[in-house]
């Protein structure tokens, strides 16, 4: 079963760098918490979060909660023609999120992360 999504919606998400950001780094890592999105933008974390919220409420995205986390992937119940575009977004444009995906793997293991960087977070 799929959710409904309006085209304009979905393209709307992607016009802006952040969020698609977000949506390009989900697609290469699966899941991440906020703190991993602000290392690897280089955004204050109150800024991911309106931008993850907007996705979320577009229906792009879902976040589960482990432990004081938060974690964040794009929604399985997309319509197909939605999770398409996505994908040929992201196979086109995987040069955008290269700096960020570095950053993130110099940090480590993606399990291992979370702990390193939302402890004492300053951003």
């Amino acid at each position: 079963m799929s959710i409904q999504i309006e085209p304009i919606s979905l393209f709307k998400s992607l016009s802006d760098n952040i969020r698609l950001s977000i949506l390009l780094l989900l697609q290469a890592e699966e899941e991440l918490c906020v703190c991993e999105f602000s290392e690897a933008l280089d955004e204050i974390q109150p800024k991911i979060s309106r931008n993850l919220a907007l996705l979320k409420k577009v229906g792009l995205v879902v976040n589960r909660r482990q432990g004081q986390w938060i974690y964040y992937s794009i929604n399985k119940q997309l319509p197909q023609w939605a999770t398409q575009v996505l994908l040929e977004t992201y196979s086109g444009n995987r040069e955008h999120i290269a700096t960020p995906l570095a950053k993130l793997n110099k940090i480590g293991a993606n399990k291992d992360r979370p702990m390193i960087l939302c402890k004492g977070s300053s951003k």
